[in-house]
């Protein structure tokens, strides 16, 4: 059983541009189903909004007169309806696709459509393994894969991503020369935009990489990747991101587990421990201070978590 496409409430020029619009996505930009779907929809609502607002359904003469004001009331009517800032966002940006395609045909102008201010996404905290659970996933080679080697590449990977709040990417960029071996205590590594940091390396850590290189069948070149694939050749992000979900399953850990969540245990735990914020910054190779702030909401929850459990006015008394 097929679903009827919404009725949408324009003009008949409006309309045929519509058309033009959906077969323009489809044919040059490729868009998927999914997002020609979502856009349509989002752009119904819209010409639906326009219809009530101007009292008939809109021309294209109708929508090239609309300004600012008409459109704060459209995004004002769909946050009254319960829409969040994702949704706002992607659909004012399916509007902005078609009044753009309008302004390329020469029949509108979208400067008021440019000028409106994407909502601002709500910021999500980070979700880090407690301590003993990043230690376990750390340790839990026997959980990654059969081949001893295999499994003590991943073991080395995941230990450079929490033992010194790497990015999957960073820790795959090592060179097998830069290798940090027992004894070597700093890595110097390649972030974002190509910015290279020092970054310490635990002696457990250094261990972990020399256990794998030892089990190793391969040699990596010295100017090539430390990490390597089952072939040989460089070890892909995609191959890590699979054995912490093997992990996850094997060990009961939540779906937040991932690698990326081992950098976030690292800045975490290292502010929970006192460690200095702008310290932090430097470790993870943040341009901006206000990205590594994100970390002291998580540390706030922590204590704030910690606060009502133990202290005893704030405990919550069961009911007579």
């Amino acid at each position: 059983m097929t679903t009827a496409p919404p009725l949408i409430l324009a003009a008949p020029d409006t309309i045929a541009m519509i058309d033009a619009w959906e077969e323009h996505l489809r044919g040059e930009r490729r868009l998927s189903s999914k997002t020609l779907e979502a856009y349509g929809r989002d752009l119904t609502q819209f010409l639906a909004f326009i219809t009530l607002h101007i009292g008939n359904p809109p021309t294209i003469a109708d929508l090239a007169d609309l300004r600012m004001g008409d459109i704060r009331g459209f995004m004002a009517s769909r946050r009254q309806g319960g829409a969040g800032a994702r949704t706002l966002a992607r659909g004012l940006a399916g509007i902005r696709s078609f009044i753009s395609f309008l302004e390329r045909e020469g029949l509108a102008n979208g400067a008021a459509f440019r000028a409106m201010r994407t909502p601002r996404q709500p910021k999500t905290l980070p979700k880090p393994l407690t301590p003993t659970l990043a230690v376990r996933v750390t340790e839990a080679e026997e959980q990654l894969d059969d081949e001893p080697w295999v499994a003590a590449r991943n073991a080395a990977v995941l230990a450079l991503c929490y033992g010194s709040g790497l990015r999957i990417s960073e820790a795959l960029g090592i060179r097998r020369a830069d290798a940090p071996l027992s004894g070597e205590g700093v890595l110097r590594v390649t972030g974002k935009g190509g910015k290279t940091r020092l970054v310490p390396v635990l002696p457990v850590v250094a261990e972990s990489i020399a256990d794998y290189l030892r089990l190793a069948p391969f040699s990596p070149k010295a100017d090539g990747p430390l990490f390597i694939g089952v072939r040989g050749g460089p070890l892909r992000p995609r191959i890590i991101q699979l054995a912490m979900a093997k992990m996850r399953g094997a060990l009961g850990l939540p779906d937040s587990a991932t690698p990326h969540a081992l950098r976030h245990s690292f800045a975490t735990h290292l502010l929970a421990g006192g460690g200095d914020l702008r310290a932090i910054q430097e470790l993870l190779g943040h341009a901006s201070l206000s990205t590594t702030q994100i970390y002291t909401g998580v540390d706030t929850e922590r204590l704030l978590a910690v606060f009502e459990e133990t202290h005893p006015r704030a405990r919550r008394r069961p009911s007579a």
